[in-house]
């Protein structure tokens, strides 16, 4: 992601999570500012945000996020964002075009990187998907960063 010092950005980004007070308001107070951290420090991506799981674990609704108008919901079996969700496991995909079941909310999307957000408990409870108009965008040192991100987030805004 060439973000400048990844450790210095997850010290930033563990201070923007800091003082949850347990409310689904201050959580999405604390995801809104955590996409726009990403947004201001991932190069090259044109969408950063958050699907939550709703509340029945049917599907992936729209949490705060950062670029172009996106899908609201996401049923699990569909796209990047429901395989991650479905596996517990982050998706990669270098040409989404390929991907089977993708979900074009932009048509400048070409890149897809989709990881899961893991409570204590070991439930999904969102993604953080990350968009690029540039194929094969993401690498596995970003995939490895952003996994570190999603855990900072699950262990500071899910009990």
């Amino acid at each position: 992601m060439q973000v400048q010092t990844s450790n210095s950005f997850l010290e930033q980004l563990s201070a923007v999570t800091e003082g949850w007070d347990g409310s689904v308001e201050r959580r999405y107070c604390h995801l809104s500012n955590i996409s726009a951290l990403l947004n201001q420090h991932l190069e090259r991506i044109n969408w950063v945000g958050f699907y939550v799981m709703k509340e029945d674990r049917t599907a992936l609704v729209l949490g705060p996020f950062q670029g172009k108008v996106a899908c609201t919901d996401i049923s699990l079996d569909r796209g990047v964002c429901g395989l991650a969700a479905c596996t517990k496991g982050s998706v990669r995909v270098d040409d989404v075009h390929t991907f089977p079941g993708h979900i074009a909310c932009d048509s400048a999307s070409k890149s897809e990187l989709g990881v899961p957000l893991i409570s204590r408990s070991g439930d999904v409870v969102g993604v953080l998907d990350v968009d690029s108009a540039q194929i094969g965008r993401f690498s596995e040192d970003d995939q490895l960063l952003l996994e570190r991100v999603a855990k900072i987030i699950s262990e500071a805004l899910w009990t």
